[in-house]
């Protein structure tokens, strides 16, 4: 990389909680990503309450499960991607849970859901699945190879998905009552978006729902220790390669419509 000055700085921000993952891991995986471009600085909270640091920032990166954000912070957000900003959203960002008797899945996100342009419903249990190439010619994409993975498979309900250039699918349909999701039937074998770009105003969000990681006291208190590390696709070298041309992306140095 040529010589940097003052203007070559790159603020991001980092949004990374939730419950039921392993955000200590995923947190550190995407900062050593991001420092891998000395020109990017990261702020890093675990909700959407650094609202200055969200509003300054040149893209925004979330790794979440269950974060929700109010209806202040659901303003900020609308406005940052709708003005030109970059969201790179992460496995559970779309996400909100009720435990109870199983797990409801209440649309409680307002407009971010429609900014993400989907949200969380069901998984099946944790299985092995190929993720296929949707788009082979994106830059995002282009040579990658469809690949074998050990991850969740979100079944999401999509808003404006004509809109969506969809990057990464994989098939699958069924019953997920196994994982205690009250939408439970999934009969049809319609395509299941696993990365997305979906514009809005003048920003645009890249979506990538893989990357599930648990670790042993991941689930406390419903489970005092978990007896399985699990990693899911941060096992994959696909993975970080999409990771890494995402973070080019976020930053202009990847040209990605």
């Amino acid at each position: 990389m040529a010589e940097l000055g003052a203007d070559d700085r790159i603020d991001a921000h980092l949004v990374c909680g939730g419950r039921f993952h392993d955000f200590d891991f995923a947190r550190m995986q995407l900062l050593q990503l991001m420092g891998e471009d000395p020109r990017i600085r990261v702020t890093v909270s675990a909700d959407y309450s650094d609202l200055f640091s969200i509003s300054n920032a040149d893209f925004l990166v979330t790794y979440t499960c269950d974060v929700r954000p109010d209806p202040r912070e659901q303003a900020v957000l609308e406005r940052y991607v709708r003005k030109g900003g970059k969201w790179l959203a992460l496995h559970g960002t779309n996400s909100a849970l009720e435990m109870g008797n199983g797990v409801a899945t209440p649309r409680v996100l307002g407009s971010v859901a429609k900014v993400l342009g989907s949200q969380f419903i069901a998984h099946p249990p944790i299985q092995e699945f190929t993720v296929e190439v949707t788009d082979p010619d994106h830059p995002l994409v282009e040579g990658i190879e469809p690949f074998q993975t050990d991850d969740e498979i979100y079944l999401c309900e999509l808003h404006d998905p004509e809109e969506h250039t969809v990057l990464l699918h994989t098939h699958w349909h069924g019953d997920t009552g196994a994982g205690g999701f009250h939408e439970n039937e999934w009969p049809d074998d319609d395509p299941r978006p696993i990365s997305y770009l979906r514009p809005y105003g003048d920003g645009c969000v890249l979506y990538n729902n893989l990357g599930h990681c648990r670790g042993h006291w991941d689930m406390q208190p419903m489970v005092p220790f978990y007896p399985k590390i699990e990693r899911g696709s941060w096992e994959q070298p696909a993975f970080y390669e999409l990771l890494r041309r995402a973070i080019r992306w976020a930053t202009g140095d990847l040209a990605a419509a």
